[in-house]
């Protein structure tokens, strides 16, 4: 059989991992005695950052304004009504399999990977009992994207021949730079408005995906949708479906990873808030914390929520020059999302999913069964025979209010669940949050990246803008390592090892394209 062009000729790259290469020759493996360094903010970020600096001999303190690790990703100590204790998270994660520098980090304290529990399904639940599963697919593109629309109810080949060709194929086609370039200025609704995907087939396959984010469709980037497609599916070699972790995230990273981190010497300081970093004359920088004795080191690294990270640099006139500090200024929080955990007095219907998402029926966005996968709350529905619920509802519409909230989430619950419909709330735990980061159309040229003007000053977090396909968790853990990579590169230090699916998509060598 012939095919309509010369499949050798299109520069397909190597689906597997790749490792970015040196940004410059680093020959020390530890850095010079006595250095220091001060890491404001002990997330997913700033912990990542903190390791990789103290497995090279810098000495290394991390201020952190909460009681506990983990930011974002962090958990705190909590107690149910009868007195028992558990710890409550900001809602469930992901570990997916190309989330190849976070696991490194988990790696430090779990080298066997014996909290990850593996997932059979990932599966989307739509109205009308519809349902789109990424169970048993192939995990290689582009035979996953031909196994899934091979299989799915939500298109048909008919279907497939109203599709736009030219943004269809800008899902094959990802190149950082180029992408980026052509589609950042678009928003995502509007991109996917082109697809032409009939309506079903856009809310199972895509409209629940795009909510993933926190950002609402009409106020994200194009191009960041389109590297998102291509991390998660398009250039990722590894699988849809995910690992969790079998224990609160306080008891299988926070606690060990703190534990490894006093073993390299690495102090803490906990319920401390920086305020502002002054340089010196003599290149030591002098953190000001609220309330406390002031800190001084010879490296910084700022791996705080935007909004902090934008007070301090407002309180730190002599920091850095203009142009870097107007990117900071130039970031955004995105929509509120909404966390409900419900401990109820029934079990879910046998061979319900730990996790699924969800589309098309009111704000919900996805239901965690907590109890099938987490340990607290396994123990804890043994013992009663009920189930720990979890709801999420992203990208909120800004005026919506809580109790509106709640009312729509349960009937979500109900709609998707019917099993739960009679059930009784023994315990509740609601969070309303608004601090994860904006990619809005136009903004991916102003964001600031980990490296800074000097090389003693590196940023951390999931706002960063990054050289390599990334996302949620695993962008937050890359840019860390990434801040300490500047900061040893100063110090002539080898760094960390940084790996990405493969940074090309499948036909990024197209022509028609260009």
């Amino acid at each position: 059989m012939r095919l309509p062009f010369e499949w050798s000729k299109l520069s397909i790259p190597r689906l597997s991992p790749e490792k970015l290469p040196p940004a410059r020759l680093a020959l020390q493996s530890s850095a010079p005695g006595g250095v220091t360094a001060a890491v404001v903010g002990g997330g997913l970020a700033g912990l990542a950052a903190a390791t990789v600096l103290a497995e090279r001999g810098v000495s290394v303190t991390v201020i952190e304004r909460k009681p506990y690790l983990g930011g974002r990703v962090g958990g705190w100590r909590d107690w149910l009504a009868d007195g028992e204790p558990f710890d409550m998270e900001r809602g469930f994660h992901a570990f997916f399999r190309q989330y190849y520098n976070l696991r490194a980090l988990l790696r430090r304290v779990d080298p066997r990977g014996e909290r990850l529990l593996e997932l059979d399904d990932y599966p989307l639940l739509g109205p009308w009992g519809r349902r789109e599963s990424f169970a048993g697919l192939p995990t290689r593109p582009p035979f996953n994207l031909v196994g899934l629309v091979a299989r799915t109810p939500s298109l048909r080949l008919k279907d497939l021949l109203h599709l736009e060709t030219r943004s269809g194929l800008a899902m094959l086609t990802f190149d950082m730079e180029r992408t980026y370039a052509r589609f950042d200025h678009r928003d995502a609704r509007e991109f996917l408005d082109s697809l032409r995907f009939p309506p079903h087939a856009r809310r199972m396959l895509f409209s629940v995906f795009a909510h993933s984010f926190f950002n609402p469709e009409e106020e994200m980037s194009a191009a960041e949708l389109l590297m998102m497609f291509h991390f998660y599916f398009m250039g990722n070699p590894e699988g849809l479906v995910f690992d969790v972790l079998d224990q609160p995230f306080s008891l299988a990273l926070w606690h060990p990873l703190r534990r490894y981190l006093e073993s390299l010497r690495v102090g803490f300081r906990l319920s401390q808030s920086v305020t502002a970093v002054e340089p010196r004359v003599d290149g030591k920088f002098r953190l000001q914390v609220e309330g406390e004795e002031p800190l001084v080191a010879d490296a910084v690294v700022l791996a705080t929520p935007v909004p902090a990270l934008q007070r301090i640099v407002a309180r730190s006139p002599e920091l850095l020059d203009r142009a870097w500090r107007a990117r900071v200024a130039g970031l955004a929080l995105t929509s509120p999302f909404a966390v409900w955990r419900l401990w109820l007095d029934r079990p879910a219907r046998p061979g319900r999913a730990p996790f699924a998402g969800t589309t098309g029926v009111g704000m919900i966005d996805n239901i965690s069964l907590y109890h099938l996968f987490e340990s607290e709350s396994r123990d804890w529905a043994a013992r009663t025979g009920g189930a720990v619920v979890e709801l999420h509802a992203y990208g909120l519409s800004r005026g919506v209010d809580e109790a509106e909230v709640r009312r729509d989430l349960l009937a979500g619950l109900h709609e998707f669940y019917p099993e739960f419909r009679d059930a009784r709330v023994l315990e509740e735990r609601f969070l309303w949050r608004q601090d994860c980061p904006a990619f809005a159309p136009g903004s991916f040229a102003s964001r600031p990246g980990p490296e800074t003007p000097s090389s003693r000053v590196a940023l951390a977090g999931d706002f960063t803008r990054l050289p390599i396909p990334t996302a949620l968790m695993e962008r937050a853990a890359t840019s860390g390592f990434l801040a300490a990579n500047h900061l040893l590169a100063g110090w002539n230090v080898q760094g960390e090892d940084i790996w990405s699916v493969p940074r090309r998509g499948l036909l990024a060598g197209l022509p028609l394209l260009d």
